[in-house]
C-alpha cells in the first residue's frame, strides 16, 4: 500500500511538476475555512482574536494549521520510504524524528535553491517513483541497500549537475 502511495505521489509530481499550485483552489483550506470561524484580516500576531463578543480565527491559525498539515502529510510518506530501506523500528522511528525536527530548515534551503537546480524536482519524483516499485517489487525481488542508495544518489546528482549545466546554456544564451 506504502509503494503504491510514493508510486502515485511521484507520477503526480512528474506531471504537476511545472504547474504553479492554486491555494485558493486548495481542498483542505476550503474544508478549513468551511468548518472553522475564520476572521477577514490579521489581529497583530494573534491566533485567534475577538469580533463582536464571538471568537474568531485568524488567517495566521490557517497558516499554522497548514504547516503542521504538512508535516503529518510529511511523516506518512517519508515511513514507507524508510521501510524501503530497513525494517528495524528503531531506525524508522529515529529517522522520521529527525526528518520532521529538519523539514522547515531544509524547506528554506531548497525553496531558495530551487531556482539554481530546476531540474531537482523531477529527480525527486523519480527517487519516489523508484522507492515505491521497489517496495511493490519487494515480494519478488530484493535490491540490496547498496543499490538503492546508488540508483537515489544518481538520479539527484544527475539532475542537480543537469540543471547547472542548462541554466549555464541559458545564461550564456
Amino acid at each position: 500500500m506504502f509503494g503504491a502511495f510514493l508510486v502515485f505521489t511521484g507520477v503526480k509530481m512528474l506531471v504537476f511538476a511545472d504547474k504553479e499550485p492554486d491555494l485558493g483552489d486548495n481542498p483542505l483550506l476550503r474544508w478549513l475555512r468551511g468548518h472553522l470561524k475564520i476572521s477577514d484580516g490579521y489581529d497583530g500576531e494573534k491566533f485567534f482574536t475577538m469580533q463582536n463578543g464571538v471568537k474568531y480565527f485568524t488567517p495566521l491559525m490557517l497558516v499554522l494549521l497548514l504547516i503542521e498539515i504538512s508535516d503529518l502529510i510529511f511523516a506518512v510518506d517519508s515511513i514507507p520510504a524508510i521501510f524501503a530501506i530497513t525494517k528495524d523500528p528503531f531506525i524508522v522511528f529515529t529517522s522520521n524524528m529527525f526528518a520532521i525536527m529538519g523539514l522547515r530548515a531544509l524547506y528554506f534551503l531548497l525553496a531558495d535553491s530551487a531556482e539554481r537546480f530546476h531540474l531537482l524536482k523531477y529527480g525527486l519524483a523519480l527517487v519516489l517513483l523508484f522507492v515505491g516499485l521497489k517496495m511493490l517489487a519487494a515480494y519478488w525481488f530484493h535490491v540490496p541497500v547498496l543499490w538503492s542508495l546508488a540508483v537515489v544518489g544518481a538520479i539527484l546528482l544527475v539532475s542537480i549537475v543537469l540543471s547547472l549545466a542548462l541554466s549555464k546554456d541559458k545564461k550564456a544564451a
